[in-house]
């Protein structure tokens, strides 16, 4: 009777990939969409925030400071959580938070409800983070993940190319601009809400928690919507205890945590400077245009082939090769706008780095989950989420200052940084194509 047994991952591979797997593609993609709106409209929506409430710019921002505090929190808290009770319950709660504290941000009377709700928001968008690519990943095959996790990625893309038009449009809306922004950023996660209740519990938690037969009707459920016909036979039972948070730096894991967080923090830094502190600085030296949402379309548009070459390299040459690659070229296009400031070596220099940038955030997303345990996986995309939110926030004390007196000097600290980067996941243990999740 043993002999019939199998893994959780063999379960998968016979379910197969289709159906299933894309409709949890867009829900999760949905919802991505919609928080890369809300991360990258704090800049958008400031100058009216100020007018609306006749407080300074520096004020106004910290609207996004108390978000991505929210977001530090909210990836921490919300990955332990997942590995404690379950991936689909704070699935949930990630979602619900994020969609009503973002969609009553719009309503906000004064400043001071809006910064609560800024903040509560962010702990909403920060938890969606560690939760969605676990669960993603552990509904895919280990052959087909890492190219479905870099595209599940891409939709950061589709989110920055909405935002801007939304911008565009909010403009006539004047100092309530702000209000109109909130309000459609929060629309697709509220959709993503009602979505979310057709997402059945992770098969591979549900092994890990002793609860083996639900586990195989959720992969028999898997297999019926992908329109096979297979009957799913019984899995082996893999219990497994909760481990602390710590068990992430236990001498198994030590070098891969250390190795991995470490490139979260410089590459986070790094793109917020090239990103953020950049277009200011380039902007007051007579390239405004950086700074307008025709650009930044341009600059989504061009992520899109960066995305597809990381879910290409991710499979052909492995996680590792091609998150280094992109790191190296990266620290390229910074080195790059030194050459001059001719507008054709600030615009060719921005769009590598989008190009580039943007390719190590999808291999970055992909590689991951993929090197933890069930019991520690979306506790380790959490960590990594909360470390790259201190990255956010350290950057104006580290990258702003330099980038005013010294420009120069400013792109090779970032170009060493992404070169670090590169060193950091070299570093790491272990390389996760085709790696079955234990």
């Amino acid at each position: 009777m043993s002999a019939t047994l199998i893994s959780v991952e063999k379960g998968i591979q016979t379910a197969g990939v289709g159906k299933f797997q894309y409709r949890l593609f867009v829900i999760f993609g949905l919802v991505w969409l919609a928080d890369a709106m809300q991360v990258l409209s704090i800049g958008f929506s400031a100058p009216s925030i100020a007018k609306t409430f006749g407080i300074t710019m520096p004020q106004a921002l910290s609207t996004g400071t108390l978000f991505f505090i929210g977001m530090l929190i909210g990836a921490f808290v919300f990955g332990r959580l997942a590995d404690r009770i379950g991936r689909r319950p704070v699935l949930m709660m990630a979602v619900v938070i994020d969609a009503c504290a973002g969609v009553a941000s719009a309503f906000a009377p004064d400043l001071a409800w809006l910064l609560v709700l800024r903040f509560i928001t962010g702990i909403g968008v920060g938890g969606t983070l560690p939760v969605d690519y676990t669960m993603m990943a552990e509904f895919l095959p280990s052959n087909k993940r890492g190219r479905w996790l870099v595209l599940l990625e891409s939709f950061w893309a589709v989110g920055t190319i909405c935002l801007a038009v939304l911008s565009l449009i909010a403009v006539s809306w004047g100092d309530d601009a702000w209000r109109l922004i909130f309000f459609v950023t929060g629309i697709p996660a509220l959709i993503g809400v009602v979505l979310r209740f057709y997402i059945p519990e992770s098969p591979l938690f549900l092994n890990r928690s002793g609860k083996s037969r639900e586990a195989r009707d959720v992969l028999q459920r898997v297999a019926n919507v992908n329109g096979s016909l297979v009957q799913i036979p019984a899995l082996q039972p893999e219990k497994q205890e909760h481990k602390s948070v710590f068990a992430l730096f236990s001498l198994e894991l030590r070098r891969r945590s250390i190795g991995l967080l470490l490139a979260w923090a410089l590459i986070s830094i790094a793109y917020y400077g090239v990103f953020v502190y950049l277009p200011i600085q380039l902007s007051s030296s007579g390239f405004g245009f950086m700074r307008g949402q025709e650009f930044l379309v341009v600059l989504a548009l061009v992520q899109l082939p960066g995305f597809a070459l990381s879910a290409y390299g991710v499979e052909r040459w492995g996680r590792k090769p091609t998150l280094i690659g992109f790191l190296l070229l990266s620290a390229f296009g910074c080195l790059l706008y030194s050459l001059g400031t001719s507008t054709a070596v600030v615009v060719g220099s921005t769009l590598l780095m989008s190009f580039s940038l943007l390719g190590v955030w999808g291999a970055l997303y992909a590689f991951t989950p993929e090197v933890y345990p069930t019991s520690l996986r979306a506790s380790g995309m959490g960590m990594a989420g909360a470390v790259a939110r201190f990255g956010g926030l350290f950057a104006p004390a580290i990258i702003a200052p330099i980038m005013t007196t010294h420009f120069t000097l400013s792109l090779f600290v970032l170009s060493a940084m992404l070169v670090a980067g590169a060193v950091s996941i070299w570093s790491v243990d272990v390389e996760s194509r085709n790696r079955v999740l234990d």
